[in-house]
């Protein structure tokens, strides 16, 4: 093939518009893919195709493609331009990309269900109600129906009109054919059959009745499978839109304005003017504009829209903020760190729109279905009219089969049973800050049965901490003991030190500390100082201490702890002991991992003592120590070749192999963008908890695809056959037909409330508790 390399393909997204249906989706693609070296998967949910193409397939000619098929198609707005200028700090985009034209289209189509209701439910009482049917009842439902029939079911013959143009068959045909079918046995029956006389009554039953001579009219049918067809499909919108929710909230957190500070003094600009390094305001009760650092000032921000924490995080200069986030404390000036696209919620936003576009391996099947559904349909409605009739059987009867056949019959419920679950999913999967890149995702989590944890930054915080501190009996007390002790090493760089300061800070009161005079650093040893008239010592412990100081030697040793002592005027005092302490909820997400069938592996570059160390506290077995990346990278191929589906859990650059290898990778959002990129889940929070929760949603949205999908194609397995042999008149199977669509959105849309386990919520007492290890 001429050209460049095959392998270098772009990829396009469009706005499809004209889809009712799984057929629809079909055609598009079929369409698309009809361009030399093109592919597209298409989203009826969501109304976008997801284009892969040559770079010489120009974006116009895939429009120029989908119109051909007899839909439209547009290339998606820009951000900057749906959010259609500044406005006010904080305001809110619709974020789905719907501008004035949509919104006129569904006005359009809500006047157009509430004039087809006030015209079908006299018709429809009347003809239901033989009680009711006054002298010329009929004359009237046949003034009331035609509207109806020419202008109120309108959209279904001009869809199926178009379709046909393009030699195509879609639902719209399906119900345009169902509507005039009905409409033109009535007009026959009324001034040809008998119908028409002025005492006609009619007598109403859900299921056909043997003709006594006059030929039945189904005006009930002509009004009432538009009236359906209409209400169920603006049902089916508004819940639908509410499976995008998470999208529209992500895009309301963005500030449209932000008040920047500089020589000049402070002024409001667009936030697309803002530049990295550029220092902004954030008051009180107001959105942080974008990623940054606190310059001046200190406050609590509420982070819980963004990465689902549910309490808000204390910060002070030099401490990293969260666009999206809400300041709800004091008054902070922040230096921008990220702008654009480089957000974290961009980041963010991304992920979800990117999931949303995908189709999990069961869709396909039901698409395929889909492609020859609408056909195969109507090749049944004519053979049952002509098995009706050749079987010498009544031509109402006939009629009114073949009717029902073709208005029962729904392929809708095809196209919706997976992009709806996954929609609601991965939105409600934001809100609790874990972010899949897909399907794919999802039906990995389903299956994972092994799960490599990567030790430092994962199970760990990554950082120093004080594990542990043990007081002399009879002695000054741990508190005093830490405020004497973080005092000294304050004048101390060493990572010790700082992890002992920290602490010291964090318990005292005030959070200051007293001066230290005469500090000494003595190599190899410790420091040394003068606190408030005292000589303090950090020192390494030696082999004269108290007995229980030197029990609590022994035992930081086997957690692979670094201890030293507070000596103050010679006399120990206390042991502190300082590591890599375990992250909150460890224990607790190891623990739910087993619980759910998945085997934790944990692989670490780290020594074999802390290594063992952590193994031992959140009782992993299989432990791999001193591993390099090519380690990690060989320990996944071995554990896939023993027949694992492995995933692997990490947050460095060290971890993005194996991430990349593994079934399924998983990043902690507090990690790397190597890794994050390498990974299909992201834990935003870095809360390795929430790992246990992603397996659980996985699970609970793929068993809700699976009950959509055996509605969609038992619901047609059933009603068709009933229609077929006389059991269903098209009325009720219009509404069958309506419902069966509501049935499977309504149930994708339960995901938008699942919860994660209860006891998430509350901070069990576990082994780690309180332990910190290397």
């Amino acid at each position: 093939m001429a050209g460049g390399p095959a392998s270098v393909r772009q990829v396009t997204d469009l706005a499809v518009g004209g889809m009712t249906c799984a057929a629809c989706v079909k055609r598009v693609e079929k369409k698309l893919a009809g361009l030399d070296g093109v592919s597209a998967s298409v989203n009826l949910a969501t109304g976008r195709a997801r284009v892969h193409h040559p770079p010489e397939v120009l974006p116009e000619q895939l429009v120029a493609a989908v119109e051909r098929a007899g839909y439209t198609a547009a290339l998606p707005e820009p951000p900057a331009e749906r959010r259609g200028g500044s406005g006010k700090r904080g305001g809110s985009g619709d974020g789905d990309g719907s501008g004035d034209d949509t919104d006129t289209e569904a006005q359009r189509e809500r006047n157009r269900l509430a004039v087809t209701a006030l015209l079908a439910v006299p018709v429809l009482v009347l003809s239901m109600v033989p009680a009711w049917q006054f002298r010329n009842w009929q004359w009237l439902c046949f003034v009331l129906a035609a509207p109806v029939v020419v202008w109120g079911a309108r959209p279904f013959h001009q869809r199926a009109a178009r379709a046909l143009r393009h030699s195509a068959s879609t639902m719209d045909t399906l119900v345009s054919l169902g509507v005039v079918a009905s409409f033109a046995w009535s007009t026959y029956a009324l001034f040809l059959g008998g119908a028409g006389d002025p005492g006609m009554r009619m007598p109403f039953s859900l299921v056909p009745a043997a003709s006594d001579g006059v030929a039945h009219i189904y005006l009930e049918a002509a009004v009432g499978v538009p009236l359906f067809v209409l209400a169920g499909r603006h049902l089916e919108a508004r819940a639908r839109r509410g499976t995008g929710a998470a999208l529209r909230s992500l895009a309301e957190l963005a500030v449209k304005e932000v008040a920047v500070r500089d020589d000049a003094g402070e002024r409001l600009v667009a936030i697309d003017a803002l530049r990295v390094g550029q220092v902004f305001v954030v008051r009180p009760g107001e959105r942080v504009a974008t990623d940054g650092t606190v310059a001046e000032g200190s406050s609590a921000v509420d982070l819980s829209l963004v990465t689902g924490e549910s309490e808000p995080a204390e910060v002070g200069p030099g401490a990293a903020v969260i666009g999206g986030s809400v300041n709800v404390g004091g008054l902070l000036a922040v230096r921008a760190t990220a702008v654009g696209a480089d957000t974290r919620l961009a980041r963010i936003t991304h992920l979800v729109t990117e999931a949303q576009a995908g189709k999990a391996r069961a869709q396909r099947l039901a698409d395929q279905v889909a492609g020859v559904f609408v056909p195969v349909v109507l090749t049944l409605a004519a053979t049952v009219l002509g098995f009706w009739l050749g079987a010498g059987a009544d031509p109402q009867a006939a009629i009114t089969a073949s009717v029902a056949v073709l208005v029962v019959a729904c392929p809708c419920a095809l196209g919706l049973a997976t992009p709806t679950a996954l929609m609601a999913a991965t939105g409600r999967g934001a809100r609790l800050g874990v972010l899949v890149s897909g399907p794919r995702a999802l039906e990995g989590l389903q299956h994972v049965d092994a799960v490599l944890l990567d030790k430092t930054g994962t199970l760990t915080s990554g950082h120093m901490s004080v594990a542990r501190i043990t007081a002399a009996p009879r002695g000054i007390g741990e508190e005093q003991a830490m405020r004497l002790a973080g005092a000294v090493e304050r004048g101390s760089e060493h990572p010790l030190g700082q992890a002992v300061t920290a602490h010291a800070r964090r318990a005292t009161p005030a959070g200051t500390l007293p001066d230290v005079t005469g500090f000494a650093a003595l190599p190899g040893r410790g420091v040394r100082g003068e606190v408030e008239g005292r000589l303090v010592e950090v020192l390494a412990p030696d082999d004269d201490l108290p007995a229980p100081l030197a029990e609590a030697l022994t035992a930081a040793e086997a957690a692979a702890h670094t201890a030293v002592v507070v000596r103050v005027d010679g006399v120990t005092e206390a042991l502190v002991e300082v590591g890599d302490v375990l992250r909150p909820g460890s224990y607790r997400a190891v623990d739910r991992l087993r619980r759910l069938g998945v085997r934790p592996v944990l692989a670490t570059g780290d020594r074999e003592a802390p290594a063992r160390a952590v193994a031992a506290a959140l009782r992993i077995d299989d432990v791999h120590a001193r591993c390099t990346p090519e380690d990690k990278a060989r320990l996944v191929r071995r554990l896939q070749d023993e027949g694992c589906r492995v995933a692997v859990v990490g947050d460095g650059v060290n971890d993005a192999a194996a991430l990349a290898g593994a079934d399924l990778g998983i990043a902690m959002g507090t990690g790397t963008d190597a890794a994050i990129g390498a990974a299909d889940v992201t834990l935003v929070r870095g809360d390795i908890d929430a790992l246990a929760d992603a397996v659980r949603l996985s699970r609970s949205t793929l068993a809700t695809i699976r009950v959509n999908l055996l509605w969609a194609f038992g619901y047609n397995a059933v009603t068709v056959p009933l229609a077929m042999v006389g059991l269903l008149t098209p009325m009720p199977a219009a509404a069958a037909m309506s419902v069966s669509s509501l049935l499977v959105v309504g149930n994708s849309l339960r995901l938008r409330a699942w919860q994660p386990s209860p006891a998430r919520t509350r901070r069990s007492a576990t082994p780690a508790r309180g332990r910190s290890l290397r």
